[in-house]
Order: C-alpha cells, then sequence, then structure tokens
C-alpha cells in the first residue's frame, strides 16, 4: 500500500481510479485527480507547500515532485506524463506536456500546453516553454517546435498507456 502521510494538518487527497504503486509516497497538501497512476518510488512531498495534479497524469517510477517553502507551488494539468526519474521543484506544468526521463525542471519556470522536456533536461527556474515546443540540453533550450496536434496526440498517446499499465494491477 502506498505511503500516505497527512503533515501541518493537510491530509492528501486522491481521485477516483487512481492507481498508487505500493511504494509511491503522497505527502501532505497533494491532491490528485481522477484516473492518474503514481509509479514506483515517486514521491509528491507537499509537506512544505502545495501539489496540485489534473486528471489522467502519470507520474513514472522514482519522480520527485517538492516545492519551496511559501515560496513555490507545483501545478500539473491533465493528460501530462512525468517520466522515470524526474525532479519537478515548484513548477507550472500545462496540459498534455511530456517531462522526459531524468529531467530536472525548476522553481517558476512554466512548460506551456503540449511541450516536450527532452530527457536529461535541465529547464532552469522561471524559464518559460512555450506550448508546443520540445527543450533539450542543460541548460534546456528551445530545439524545435511541433504541431500542436502533433504535441497533443504523442502526449495523449502516452498518458493512455499508462492508464492501460495502471488496470494491470488492479486485484
Amino acid at each position: 500500500m502506498a505511503i500516505i502521510k497527512s503533515v501541518r494538518g493537510f491530509t492528501p487527497e486522491i481521485g477516483k481510479d487512481t492507481f498508487l504503486a505500493d511504494n509511491a509516497a503522497i505527502i501532505g497538501d497533494t491532491v490528485i485527480g481522477e484516473g492518474c497512476s503514481i509509479w514506483f518510488g515517486a514521491v509528491l512531498r507537499g509537506d512544505v507547500n502545495s501539489i496540485r495534479i489534473g486528471n489522467h497524469v502519470n507520474i513514472q517510477d522514482g519522480a520527485v515532485l517538492h516545492t519551496l517553502y511559501q515560496k513555490s507551488t507545483i501545478e500539473i494539468g491533465d493528460y501530462v506524463s512525468v517520466g522515470h526519474n524526474v525532479t519537478i521543484h515548484g513548477a507550472k506544468v500545462e496540459d498534455y506536456a511530456l517531462i522526459g526521463m531524468g529531467s530536472t525542471v525548476l522553481d517558476g519556470a512554466v512548460i506551456g500546453a503540449g511541450a516536450i522536456v527532452a530527457a536529461g533536461a535541465l529547464v532552469l527556474s522561471k524559464t518559460i516553454v512555450p506550448p508546443n515546443t520540445i527543450w533539450a540540453g542543460v541548460p534546456a533550450k528551445q530545439v524545435k517546435e511541433v504541431a500542436p496536434d502533433q504535441a497533443k496526440e504523442i502526449n495523449q498517446k502516452i498518458a493512455h498507456n499508462y492508464a492501460m499499465y495502471a488496470s494491470w494491477y488492479k486485484e
């Protein structure tokens, strides 16, 4: 059973049909929408500020979501995929975005709708990633634009695949 822990009077809220892996940790002021999946070893640490996750979001294995005390929050839209071993610290990620494996998104950054952050990228604090663009590198820079329908199709397919994977774990 996942670790679900209240802190400072905040108890996590988890939407219906959401899969929580056995060792996922959901802490404090964290609200997760419907149809999400939070995978093995993921930590959503809403102890110092709020984490808000939309519907049909997948937070993959080893991801860490955290914030700055009284300074930053996390907002994640619908149909977002957060790859394995990603760190999101006090950032906003809009609908249908994809955060690639091993990347880091820092405080105050905004990842636009349909944007893709490539694996291993470092999105610096307060960076604005426009919708339907691909960003890569350390520090991350824009490398390409993507047609909105193509970005939505890619990201929606991944989100739907993760919903299917989560269904395999229902008891």
